[in-house]
Formats: structure tokens, C-alpha cells, sequence
């Protein structure tokens, strides 16, 4: 109870939260408009090398968060063409992104920064050391002390997605597309263009993950550093039920599991399990073993726009 008590475990959460998150979030606006998206993982390693690369090269993390977006963007919009247009196998296609993101940058870290790796002069994303008015709150006022203002940009995402995706037109749109396109074509909206929206905002969504672990935390990349979280931020979008707000909270599940792990090192507990406590969380939430979650109706099916 005393770990509980600490607002340091709580802090850890949050910010070992961003990273499952964002990506979350982006999976939930592919896969609502009808296109299951594993490519996360991928995109998300994509995002974290560029960023910190561009980091390095212009002196200015913001342009490095900046071209991990853009670049993120544009492997997501490839993604896209080949789920959408060409109507090749998603979860294929999103395992051929990934296994091509952790070749291609493991290859460009050698090959850029040499055998000793990210320079440690790279710029990283500044913290926040406080928030007036927050700060003065006892124990809440220390979880958010001295965060990386990634995580404040996270909150912010996760509260406008939730409002675009279930208060707007354009989200009621992208959802109709992710469980009936027909119907949704027969009134006149382009599925394809939704579709490929949906699957980019994800894209952007995943790389700012990626950003978050090079920039945001650090000032460097290692290769695989992303080390499955596109696949348990997949899970935390099916335990979220493909909601903002749910694919958050499951977020914020998973890091607790792993801010505890870290916390209880050195109690007389195996790290080797409680290393394995998301792990096995992703599995059950997979599984379904934690919630029926049911998927939008057209998610992974393709669709052929009526002539």
C-alpha cells in the first residue's frame, strides 16, 4: 500500500502510458473507418529514428517531431494504398511495414550515427515542470510535475478525438464507413477517402508515439526501442472497444503494470514476471478473456466503390 501511496508509481504510469496511448488512438480512427492497422508497431519505430534524427541534424526537436509526423504520415499513406486501393491483406501487409520499419532502421542507425550510436548532444522535447493551479494540489500536483509536454498533448488528443469521432459529422461519417460502407455510399460519402483519413491519422498518431520514446524521454534511438508496443497498444484499443477514452484507460492499465514491475524490483519478486504482467494483460485482452469487445462491422473488409 505504501507504493500505492506514491505519486512517483502514478507519474511513472502516465508517462509509460504515451507511448501505448497514442498509437491506440490512431488504431481506433483506422480501424472505425474499416481497416485493421498492425502496422503501428512499425510506424512507430519510423517516427521514434526520424525524429531523433532530424533532432540531431537541425539542433531543434521540434522539427524532428515535426519530420517524424510527416514521415510517419507517408508510410501510413503507402499502408493505405495497399489496404485500401490495391485491397491486399491488412494484417499482412501491416507485418510486411513492420518487419520493413525494423530492418530499415536498425540498417540507417548503423549506417547514419556508426557503431557508437545517437550523439548525446540531440536535442530532446522539453518538460513541463508544473502547472499553475495543478501544482497546488496535494499528490495530483506531483504526478504531473516535470513531465514531457508530450503527455499534456496526449490528453488534449485524447479528449479531441473522442469529441470528433462521436460529436461531429465527419466522425459519424468515418464510423458509418467502418460498419456499413455500402449504406454509407449509397448516401454519397467517399468510403476510400475516409478510409485512407482514418488510416492516416492513425499513421500520425503511431509516429508521435515513436517521437515520445527518442524525443520525448530521450535523446536517442536503439533498435527495436519501441519493443512490441504498437502490438499492446493494438490490445489496448480492443480492451478500450474502440473508443478514445477506453483505449486511454486500458493505456494507463498497461503502464501501471509496468511502472509497478519496475517499482517492486529489489521486494523479493522475479522481475522476469512482473516484466510479463502486460504481456500477459495483452494476451487475456485479446483473447477477450477481460470484456467482449466487438469490433465496427466492416473492419478489415474491403470495399469496391459503387461506378
Amino acid at each position: 500500500m505504501t507504493i500505492l501511496a506514491n505519486p512517483e508509481l502514478w507519474a511513472s504510469t502516465l508517462s509509460m502510458a504515451v507511448p501505448l496511448a497514442l498509437p491506440a488512438i490512431g488504431g481506433t480512427f483506422s480501424e472505425r473507418t474499416g481497416v485493421v492497422n498492425i502496422a503501428m508497431e512499425g510506424i512507430m519505430l519510423i517516427g521514434a529514428f526520424f525524429g531523433v534524427a532530424f533532432s540531431y541534424w537541425t539542433g531543434n526537436a521540434w522539427i524532428g517531431l515535426l519530420m517524424a509526423l510527416i514521415i510517419g504520415g507517408l508510410v501510413s499513406a503507402a499502408f493505405a494504398w495497399g489496404a485500401i486501393r490495391v485491397s491486399a491483406d491488412q494484417v499482412v501487409l501491416g507485418m510486411a511495414v513492420n518487419i520493413f520499419a525494423a530492418g530499415l532502421t536498425a540498417f540507417l542507425l548503423d549506417t547514419v550515427f556508426g557503431f557508437s550510436g545517437t550523439p548525446t548532444t540531440t536535442p530532446k522535447l522539453p518538460n513541463v515542470k508544473s502547472i499553475p493551479g495543478i501544482d497546488q494540489i496535494p499528490f495530483v500536483g506531483k504526478i504531473f510535475e516535470n513531465q514531457s509536454i508530450l503527455v499534456y498533448i496526449m490528453i488534449l488528443l485524447v479528449i479531441l478525438s473522442h469529441w470528433f469521432l462521436f460529436h461531429t459529422r465527419l466522425g459519424l461519417r468515418m464510423r458509418s464507413v467502418g460498419e456499413h460502407p455500402l449504406a454509407a455510399d449509397t448516401v454519397g460519402v467517399n468510403v476510400w477517402r475516409l478510409r485512407y483519413t482514418g488510416v492516416i491519422i492513425g499513421g500520425l498518431l503511431s509516429a508521435l508515439g515513436g517521437a515520445y520514446l527518442s524525443i520525448g524521454v530521450l535523446n536517442s534511438f536503439s533498435v527495436n526501442m519501441t519493443n512490441g508496443r504498437g502490438y499492446i497498444a493494438l490490445a489496448a484499443m480492443i480492451f478500450g472497444k474502440w473508443t478514445p477514452f477506453g483505449s486511454f484507460g486500458a493505456a494507463l492499465l498497461f503502464g501501471f503494470s509496468t511502472a509497478l514491475g519496475i517499482a517492486l524490483q529489489g521486494q523479493g519478486i522475479s522481475s522476469n514476471i512482473l516484466q510479463m504482467i502486460p504481456y500477459a494483460l495483452t494476451i487475456l485482452a485479446l483473447a477477450g478473456l477481460v470484456g467482449r469487445s466487438n469490433p465496427p462491422a466492416a473492419d478489415g473488409i474491403p470495399y469496391e466503390p459503387k461506378r
